[in-house]
């Protein structure tokens, strides 16, 4: 069995997404406003128009101004990259819900919502002061 994963995200305007996370420093290739490639380390998110997306999930989008439907976590190498991708964000029209700050001692994150509502998170772990078991 094939071990790759694409994730399909319903958008409400593919070429303004894939500008957004072009913007924000993720490779986003657009096929017009049929649907767009984002590749983020080895995953693959597919950006298809709401309507699209319906059509092929049987079911409605969520509505993510009331709910979130899914969180990405994303990985950043320092508590700086965390920072500096976050003021990205915030350029590009995103919206911040976490701000960056530090938990447990050990992970510094933020988190931030697209254009479309669905959020994401940045996380950077100091695994040399992760509690050790």
């Amino acid at each position: 069995m094939s071990q790759d994963i694409w994730i399909n995200l319903p958008v409400k305007d593919v070429e303004r997404s894939t500008a957004f996370f072009n913007e924000i420093g993720f490779h986003a290739e657009s096929f017009g406003n049929e649907r767009a490639k984002l590749a983020i380390g080895q995953t693959t998110i597919l950006l298809f128009p709401d309507a699209a997306f319906e059509r092929f999930t049987g079911s409605k989008t969520a509505d993510t101004s009331h709910s979130a439907e899914v969180i990405f976590s994303i990985g950043a190498k320092s508590r700086e990259e965390v920072d500096a991708f976050i003021q990205k964000v915030e350029l590009a029209g995103g919206s911040i819900f976490g701000k960056p700050s530090e938990s447990d001692g050990w992970m510094y994150g933020a988190g931030f919502s697209d254009l479309d509502g669905h959020r994401w998170n940045l996380l950077y772990m100091d695994e040399s002061k992760m509690p050790k078991s």
